[in-house]
């Protein structure tokens, strides 16, 4: 997380000095564990610190590089209720101007945890209102389709891009989309017990462990698979299968 905060190399910012935040599902209480900052990540020694520390079966982790909305812990990922959570790459083209017509689609009884003002965390509630918990694919598409037919009555140029997932302690779904076809980029590996020797992932033989990430964690190639644009992957158990992905109508 520190080496890409500093150096992302698939990422159309390299320096993601906006905040980062953690996410965890430790078992000991019915919510997500989360830690958010404002620092950069490579200047946090707390996080260095809960990275050694803290045991989960699974973990969600980000670094931010603003697309227009302030510094803060509030727009920092991941975004949670209960024991959901939520983070996303990409942007809502010129949100500013299509800011309020989405927000006015989040329903008032999720409305409470609107505590920023990304177009990341109105995404999630959007979707949260679709259903997300039981059907994560559909409520994603739905809300991805409403934010589209926005966008487009409000002729907004710019695009709208995606690379996000959604997971509750259990099961992982990440999606991959874009209306120009640039999507940001999206990686999985799947095997046994995983360790770090020397910069390196070593991934043992195996089933159990699945690591979705926004770029490798090293170079070597053979680890890693890259998800297909227009694509969907859902991560359940030791079971990991990808599907198209499109807007609903």
């Amino acid at each position: 997380l520190v080496r890409q905060s500093i150096a992302a190399k698939r990422a159309i910012t390299p320096v993601n000095g906006d905040g980062f935040g953690l996410a965890w599902w430790g078992g000991a209480k019915p919510s997500v564990g989360l830690f958010h900052d404002t620092l950069p990540a490579w200047n946090d020694s707390n996080l260095l610190s809960l990275a050694e520390q803290i045991e989960a079966g699974q973990f969600f982790a980000h670094v931010r590089a603003s697309t227009g909305t302030a510094t803060s812990r509030v727009n920092c990922h991941p975004f949670a209720v209960d024991r959901l959570a939520f983070m996303h790459n990409g942007q809502v083209g010129e949100w500013g101007k299509v800011r309020r017509k989405i927000e006015a689609l989040i329903p008032d009884d999720l409305y409470p945890h609107r505590l920023g003002a990304t177009d990341s965390e109105a995404l999630f509630l959007l979707a949260m209102a679709h259903g997300l918990p039981d059907d994560p694919v559909n409520a994603l598409a739905k809300a991805v389709g409403q934010i589209t037919d926005i966008m487009e009555a409000a002729k907004v140029e710019a695009p709208f891009r995606i690379t996000a997932a959604f997971g509750d302690g259990q099961k992982t779904v990440a999606i991959r989309w874009s209306s120009d076809h640039q999507s940001p980029s999206l990686y999985y590996a799947t095997g046994g017990a995983i360790s770090c020797v020397d910069g390196r992932l070593q991934m043992q033989p195996g089933v159990g462990a699945t690591l979705i990430l926004s770029e490798p964690l090293d170079e070597n190639e053979d680890w890693w698979t890259p998800v297909p644009d227009a694509s969907v992957l859902i991560a359940d158990k030791d079971q990991v299968r990808i599907e198209p992905f499109l807007p609903a109508a």
